[in-house]
């Protein structure tokens, strides 16, 4: 298994760099096999929705069409990949961002009854708790 960074999954998914988005996408499609498959830490995903938002200006259903592709790629492996897909929901149904919606899914996960926040945005997700 090989870990993939924030930047080989934006080229990947941009298609936005005439060197390195080749590149990322000859690893993703042709070097991974089921004997050396691509590791997708939390990070890596929750950089790449920033990223997409911040640098590239889509909106949440649109990065969320992006990390449903990467969930779907048979030969990545997505860390904490049923939370990494319950924060793509909240996202693609605008409930909250990317972010937030992992961060409550993680906490979830770990057996938080509830994940406390000065965002007020965030509240919009059920679990969420005003300080």
């Amino acid at each position: 298994m090989i870990g993939l960074d924030t930047n080989i999954l934006v080229r990947y998914l941009t298609q936005d760099d005439p060197d390195q988005s080749p590149r990322a996408t000859a690893l993703i499609e042709r070097r991974l096999t089921e004997e050396t498959r691509g590791f997708v830490s939390v990070v890596a995903i929750a950089e790449t929705a920033w990223v997409l938002e911040r640098a590239y200006g889509l909106d949440g259903s649109e990065i969320a069409a992006c990390i449903e592709r990467v969930l779907q790629a048979d030969l990545l492996i997505v860390e904490n990949e049923q939370e990494v897909f319950s924060a793509m929901i909240a996202l693609k149904s605008g409930r909250g961002s990317f972010a937030d919606a992992l961060i409550l899914a993680l906490g979830k996960k770990a057996g938080c009854s509830k994940t406390v926040t000065f965002d007020r945005k965030a509240l919009r997700l059920s679990g969420y708790a005003l300080v």
